[in-house]
């Protein structure tokens, strides 16, 4: 037979198609943990105990708010790796408004907390550690006030298992470890060091029969001062409703305890008696917010975050840039697909390290610019195909608002990574750097989401106080660490330069999407500033690979450390490029070629959870990561 080249060549394009249809299919994988099944409720979180207490609030006919309160206080108990004074954010669906509403509960610098005092300290940010890395408490606030606009139970019957918590409970390993890896720290202050250092000897050794100065594994861990405290906001309220007042009102005046009682005082002096800033008009002036979120639509599924003060649209801006290219065509973790990702996350998240900031202090961000589609393409064909780019800059979304940009010199003069090419290059990191980077970069907390047949959803990622926190006073409350995530020099950051009352930039960022105007998705994960990559490949799983959402929480990610680390000395590695051990040679041979220095993990994908509404079905998918103890209970 004569040799025919377009019959060869037809046969090709229809095996090379076949071949594509095969890789674009739904993926279909066997996951580590079995996915979760309810049709009344869903509670999904960090640790199995803080899972059943969202489980028991259900059980007593609390709605899906009420149960993720009950979960944000018990993980904050545990030290699920967060406390009392740390900062709550969430993104909630009303059944009955049929909209999205965003919870901000963070913190915010407290008094005398400007660039030039901590320059007179020495820092070139705020510090990691101490009464002088703490903004003002934010998560009693946020479950308050979350539990009083759309709650059904009392705050008594919602911190019921928190209380009971901090009276004693078997301490998990995790959490016992950190305090015994964290000891040289907690012992600098005097309440840390009472709570959680409870078999130091007067030599700072272990007492006899112990091997360990804190709590033993499984040993029941007390927290008398914490559950005090909670006691005093139940006891408010409780006085409250003697009085005549209603159950919203009988809440918030808890909540004017807390910030404007002794709780608010006692704090404060704690806070002052190490060093700290704190006032108690610092915490009376302090307020949480429920505020419109923002959304992009991405191939007709409406996806929702916080807004700029956290990290939240970063992601949102990914989407539009992605929206450009044929992601399904190129096959899942391909080599264009990793490639293209990476270098979409590297444009959306210089943009985050320029213009994000404290949405309620000036200046004003430019986030209409920023979620512009037409700005999205115009930073989508500044992708090179062949290479990576270690040095992508932020754009200039002011034109596609209709605005002239305050800050081009900065702009300007902006590089990826401070001081010079150099440290760009991985290879120039002592492992001891490297390690203290990675520890920083990933800093986790925790996650909350619970859904319920009535209609509502909550997405919740509460952190700040991890250990080791510094306790203030009496209060048995963990101080929260998220000053650190402002900068001193406007040149890093203009938006996000340290002010008294103002609320740092955070990496804390729930999610949720709707399809046909209905809940679709709510997902979480923590992880510092690995959180939004990780939330945006589980969500690519889904839509665009067909993935359940636990296949999707299992999926191998991909990490970039090519943005400035939210924390620490916020330094960055450009071209550093953390793939699974699953990724075939070939593609980790065209990664090479295009500049990317790869490194491996058998387990990458982050601590995912999440849960998806089957309208269908009229039932809940529930998913939690294989990582550390996320865990969910459904019905």
């Amino acid at each position: 037979m004569p040799f025919d080249s377009k019959r060869v060549s037809s046969r090709l394009t229809i095996a090379l198609a076949a071949f594509v249809a095969t890789i674009a299919t739904p993926i279909q994988a066997k996951t580590v943990k079995p996915p979760l099944h309810g049709q009344h409720w869903v509670a999904v979180t960090g640790k199995p105990l803080a899972a059943t207490a969202g489980a028991r609030i259900f059980m007593q006919g609390g709605n899906a708010i009420d149960a993720a309160c009950a979960m944000i206080a018990a993980t904050s108990t545990m030290w699920d790796v967060l406390s009392w004074g740390g900062e709550t954010q969430a993104l909630i669906y009303n059944p009955h408004t049929r909209k999205v509403i965003g919870v901000n509960a963070l913190g915010v610098a407290p008094t005398g907390a400007t660039p030039e005092f901590y320059r007179s300290k020495g820092y070139d940010f705020p510090p990691e550690f101490g009464p002088l890395a703490a903004v003002t408490p934010g998560t009693p606030g946020g479950i308050m006030v979350m539990l009083a606009e759309y709650g059904k139970l009392s705050l008594a019957e919602v911190l019921a298992p928190a209380i009971e918590m901090a009276d004693g409970y078997p301490i998990e390993a995790q959490t016992a470890d950190l305090i015994e890896k964290w000891q040289d720290e907690l012992r600098k202050w005097p309440e840390s060091r009472r709570t959680f250092l409870v078999h130091e000897g007067k030599d700072g050794k272990p007492l006899p029969g112990y091997s360990r100065v804190g709590p033993e594994p499984g040993e029941i861990f007390r927290q008398p001062d914490l559950a005090t405290t909670l006691r005093k906001l139940v006891d408010a309220e409780a006085k409250a409703r003697k009085d005549g007042k209603n159950r919203k009102q009988a809440i918030m005046a808890a909540y004017d305890r807390f910030y404007k009682g002794d709780i608010a005082k006692e704090f404060s002096r704690g806070s002052q008696e190490l060093g700290g800033l704190h006032t108690p008009e610092d915490l009376a002036n302090w307020q949480p917010y429920l505020e419109e979120p923002v959304s992009v639509n991405y191939k007709g599924v409406e996806v929702y975050k916080l807004t700029h003060w956290v990290q939240g649209p970063s992601m949102l801006q990914a989407l539009n840039i992605l929206e450009n290219f044929d992601l399904k065509s190129m096959g899942y973790n391909s080599t264009r697909y990793i490639h293209t990702l990476y270098q979409t996350m590297s444009l959306a998240f210089a943009d985050r390290d320029f213009y994000y900031g404290d949405s309620r202090f000036p200046p004003e961000e430019p986030i209409k610019g920023l979620l512009s589609k037409d700005y999205a393409r115009e930073r989508a064909k500044l992708i090179k195909e062949d290479r990576n780019d270690p040095d992508i800059r932020p754009g200039d979304p002011y034109p596609f608002q209709g605005a002239t940009n305050p800050f081009k010199a900065q702009l300007d003069a902006w590089r990826t990574v401070k001081g010079g090419p150099d440290k760009s290059k991985p290879n120039q990191w002592s492992p001891t750097a490297l390690a203290e980077f990675d520890r920083t970069f990933r800093l986790g907390t925790t996650t909350v989401e619970t859904a319920d047949k009535e209609g509502w959803v909550v997405s919740v990622t509460p952190s700040g106080g991890w250990l080791p926190a510094t306790i203030a006073g009496k209060t048995g409350i963990g101080m929260s660490q998220r000053m650190q995530s402002f900068v001193l020099d406007p040149a890093d950051n203009p938006f996000n330069v340290v002010a008294p009352g103002k609320r740092p930039r955070a990496t804390l960022t729930p999610s949720m999407a709707l399809k046909d105007g209905k809940p679709y998705l709510a997902f979480a994960v923590q992880g510092g500033d690995t959180q939004e990559q990780n939330l945006l490949q589980f969500f690519l799983n889904v839509v665009e690979f067909g993935m359940t959402p636990q296949e999707a929480a299992e999926g191998a990610n991909i990490t970039t450390y090519q943005l400035r680390d939210s924390f620490g000395s916020h330094e960055s590695i450009p071209g550093r490029l953390t793939l699974a051990e699953s990724v075939p040679a070939w593609v980790r041979n065209e990664l090479t070629k295009k500049g990317y220095k790869l490194e491996f993990s058998a387990n990458n994908s982050g601590p995912i959870t999440a849960i998806q509404i089957d309208a269908r079905h009229g039932t809940f998918w529930g998913a939690a990561a294989y990582h550390g103890e996320d865990y969910g209970i459904a019905w």
